[in-house]
């Protein structure tokens, strides 16, 4: 009886060091494209610069993009009542 549950012992060893390999490899696969997707991003930057955009403020416009529009206009309300406060 002790052979097998140390056979079953055994074999939920190997599936899960299966799955674990399984996940580390997914993992190392996703850090690949993220390598590649972030080089062809700058590489977008890159192209842009040279064509004479602001980088900056295009990754700036970028992040603006991804907001929410009504929380965008608020802020951007609030911060020209700032600048008329200040005399800018």
């Amino acid at each position: 009886m002790d052979e097998i549950v140390g056979d079953e012992a055994s074999d939920r060893y190997r599936v899960t060091a299966g799955e674990l390999r399984q996940f580390v490899e997914r993992y190392e696969r996703l850090e690949s494209e993220r390598k590649d997707i972030a080089e062809q991003m700058k590489e977008v930057m890159a192209e842009a610069r040279a064509r004479g955009y602001d980088v900056k403020v295009l990754k700036k416009l970028i992040a603006l993009r991804k907001r929410d529009s009504s929380e965008v206009s608020e802020e951007e309300a609030i911060l020209e009542l700032y600048k008329q406060a200040l005399g800018m």
